[in-house]
């Protein structure tokens, strides 16, 4: 690898408010579409287990983004808040915020919604990220406002595939226990709605 290349891969869980399992995923091999509610916020996060970026090691950290996009507004352009882990040192956190906020392009990355749509990012933070897991799932905290905990699997025969860790990935719908966010303008407490876990790999050109 050239300094300038990434290539990170690991273990990705996420909740929404969208009602299991979440439309916007393919389900049985049919692409998805709106979001339950026309409003769609929550919460994504990537734990790697093994990358490199710009020749730095970043095996064992991990990335969550905060989020909020609507349907109906032209573009539907997402708003975010990135934490990355606060483990890292800077050139860690800087290589985890460029890959993740798209800077450093890739196949994948350019197809992900708040990297190929107009996006609002409204910070990049240091910050503990805990993602533990739990029953059929995942615990995440992310600093002191963030608790997301979805153990159990939804019920379905169908496959279903989330396009942020790539449709060919083979991955799970759950069910949130709990998602409570505090985080600066974000702020809501959900149960009963969607999650889901899958691994990624992703990589620059």
């Amino acid at each position: 690898m050239t300094d300038e290349d990434f290539h990170v891969r690991g273990v990705y869980f996420e909740s929404c408010n969208c009602d299991a399992i979440c439309p916007c995923r393919m389900i049985g091999g049919v692409p998805g579409g709106r979001s339950t509610h026309g409003i769609c916020y929550g919460v994504l996060c990537w734990q790697i287990g093994e990358g490199s970026i710009r020749g730095h090691d970043v095996s064992g950290l991990a990335v969550a983004l905060v989020c909020r996009y609507d349907d109906d507004e032209p573009g539907s352009p997402w708003t975010l808040t990135l934490h990355v882990d606060e483990r890292g040192d800077e050139a860690q956190r800087e290589g985890l915020a460029a890959v993740f906020l798209g800077d450093l392009g890739g196949p994948h990355m350019s197809l992900l919604p708040w990297i190929r749509k107009t996006a609002q990012v409204l910070g990049v933070h240091a910050t503990r990220i805990e993602l533990t897991p739990d029953g059929a799932g995942y615990r995440l905290g992310v600093g002191p406002g963030i608790r997301v905990r979805a153990s159990r699997a939804f019920a379905t025969e169908d496959a279903v595939a989330c396009g942020i860790p790539g449709y060919d990935r083979h991955g799970y719908e759950l069910v949130a226990d709990e998602h409570v966010v505090s985080d600066g303008p974000f702020a809501w407490e959900l149960s009963g709605n969607c999650g889901y876990t899958s691994d990624f790999d992703y990589r620059g050109a």
